[in-house]
Order: C-alpha cells, then sequence, then structure tokens
C-alpha cells in the first residue's frame, strides 16, 4: 500500500510542476482573417458558423476556453490547432495562389459534407460549433459559389 502512495505522490507532484509549462498559444492579430473574408465574401450567418466553429483552428486565433490553462489538456489543444491550421489556415490566405484556394475549397465542401468538420473532440465542449444541416447547406452553398469564382478565374490563366 505504501508503493502505491508514492507513485501516488510522485504523479501529483509531477501534475503540479508541469501546470507551470504548457505550448504556445495561436494568438494572432484578427486582421489575419480579414484578407479571407474580403476575398470569400461570406454572407453574416456564413461569418458567425465561421467564426463558432471553423477560426479557432483553421487561423492564426484562436478562443481559448479556461480548462486550456490545465496540462496535458493545453497540449492535446496546441496539437490539434496546430494540425488544423497546417491543412487550411485562413490568416495564411492572402499569399496562396487561385489554384490553391479553390483546391482548399473542395476539401472544405468534402470535409463538411461529410460531416467530418469541425471534429467531434471540438464540438463536444464547443456546442455551438456543432453544424446542422441548414448551417450545413449555407456553408456549401457559399464554398461552391467561391470556387465558381476561383474556376473563372483558373480558366483564364
Amino acid at each position: 500500500m505504501k508503493f502505491i502512495k508514492k507513485i501516488g505522490l510522485v504523479l501529483l507532484v509531477v501534475f503540479i510542476v508541469a501546470q507551470f509549462f504548457g505550448p504556445e498559444k495561436n494568438q494572432g492579430d484578427l486582421a489575419s482573417i480579414e484578407a479571407f473574408l474580403t476575398e470569400t465574401n461570406p454572407p453574416e450567418n456564413v461569418k458567425l458558423i465561421l467564426k463558432e466553429s471553423c477560426f479557432d483552428c483553421h487561423s492564426n486565433v484562436t478562443r481559448y476556453p479556461w480548462y486550456n490553462t490545465i496540462t496535458p489538456i493545453n497540449y492535446w489543444m496546441a496539437d490539434h490547432i496546430k494540425h488544423g491550421s497546417k491543412h487550411f489556415n485562413v490568416s495564411k490566405w492572402e499569399g496562396a495562389t487561385v489554384k490553391k484556394k479553390d483546391h482548399k475549397f473542395d476539401e472544405l465542401i468534402e470535409m463538411v459534407e461529410a460531416k467530418e468538420m469541425p471534429l467531434p473532440s471540438y464540438t463536444w465542449t464547443h456546442s455551438e460549433a456543432k453544424l446542422t444541416d441548414a448551417q450545413i447547406k449555407l456553408i456549401i452553398d457559399w464554398a461552391k459559389g467561391v470556387r465558381s469564382n476561383y474556376g473563372s478565374i483558373l480558366t483564364y490563366e
């Protein structure tokens, strides 16, 4: 029994010490999203959906919940954000080619239609991010319109 208590005490000390360390936060400038919003021109209802369901992981601006201060949760979240923004980052939209932008919107449509985005691990704690069928349709229709614009640009290149 003493052995188990010692292990428990050591784990508790490690947990407490770990709270003083954490990953770097993803807190960029909101202005980094403007180029994406200006170019893709989402209607207000779509902007709200993007803000609630997408931008935390797919931009350089993340709204962190209170539990992000707890290690190891903060490392798990940082990893999700890193992977999300690696695949699709609206904060880096301005420098991308039209071909790449078109491809990203193709992926967006595919992932949202398949209900693979937003991730269930995100919507567990962000219930407002869970998309209804009507919201999915709004996003898909807007994204298809954006792709149509990119398609007409690509035909002239």
